[in-house]
């Protein structure tokens, strides 16, 4: 394995499998960024969500899939390409992997792109193990998604931000406020599905809460409008944003929200106080929006 990959490695705790596992395809995330850079991708896309939060703001808990966003509408726009760097930059780091785009059976705004390959090789290829490891399967595969939204919803503001590893390159991202309003937008409005809630929202809300960022409420009107859940021409207010929230903390099942993010996170005491009345009061006091 290229010694640079050592180097990076050398920040995470990898003393339990899973804590491994987080750091490798957090690694391999950094990577895929650097070949997506090399392509040209950020002239044409910016950089969202979890793991954006956690590579380029710090969050502490692990993200698993890569979302982006073009900077305009593009139905005609295909991930393919950029497969190709993006293999091909991993491959040259010594990760044994394939960069695949996702076949669309139906019209979709989002194009999709998976990173694979064998958990257990990749973890050889790191350093001398030999198998079998406690806590990874023979078979286990490491899975990466890339996901493009091809019809974003306008009003984000974006920054540029540059990273030093595993060589210098330039990543264009959502600034913070407009990442506070997609993750408010994914808070109020996902479908999640069989009830279950998806506790990483709820964390990364108490981020954004702590760190004194402004919500983005134009960009998450547009949002909002875009899946029909506000009506085009009317204001969203602050006093909207905080009833819908209080409807929504009210509905959560707060023992499945704990448990989705557990995976992710080393503190767990920091899920000791998530109730209805804790989201709500914190809200209350801490909420700003832009």
């Amino acid at each position: 394995m290229h010694s640079v990959v050592e180097d990076m490695l050398q920040k995470y705790d990898c003393s339990k499998p899973d804590r491994y596992k987080n750091a490798l395809k957090e690694v391999i995330q950094e990577i895929a960024l650097l070949g997506l850079f090399r392509g040209g991708f950020f002239d044409r896309a910016a950089f969202y969500g979890g793991t954006a939060l956690r590579i380029f703001y710090g969050i502490d808990r692990f993200s698993q899939d890569l979302d982006f966003s073009l900077l305009e509408p593009d139905k005609k726009f295909k991930i393919d390409p950029y497969c190709e760097h993006v293999e091909s930059e991993l491959n040259a780091y010594g990760f044994q992997v394939k960069v695949s785009p996702k076949k669309k059976t139906s019209s979709s705004r989002v194009e999709s792109a998976f990173i694979k390959g064998g958990t257990m090789i990749n973890m050889m290829q790191v350093e001398t193990v030999n198998p079998p490891v406690s806590g990874v399967h023979p078979d286990e595969l490491l899975t990466i998604k890339l996901e493009v939204d091809v019809d974003p919803p306008p009003r984000a503001n974006y920054e540029l931000k540059h990273q030093l590893m595993p060589i210098p390159y330039t990543v264009r991202l959502y600034s913070q406020s407009s990442l506070f309003a997609g993750k408010m937008h994914a808070l109020l409005c996902r479908n999640w599905r069989g009830g279950r809630t998806k506790g990483r929202d709820l964390y990364d809300y108490l981020w954004y809460l702590a760190h004194s960022i402004p919500v983005d409420t134009e960009h998450l009107k547009e949002r909002m409008v875009q899946t029909g859940h506000w009506k085009k021409g009317t204001a969203l207010t602050e006093q909207s944003i905080r009833d819908l929230l209080s409807k929504r903390f009210q509905a959560i099942n707060y023992g499945q929200a704990k448990q989705d993010v557990i995976p992710f996170v080393t503190n767990l005491s920091a899920l000791d106080l998530w109730s209805v009345e804790f989201f709500i009061s914190i809200t209350a006091d801490k909420l700003i929006c832009d």
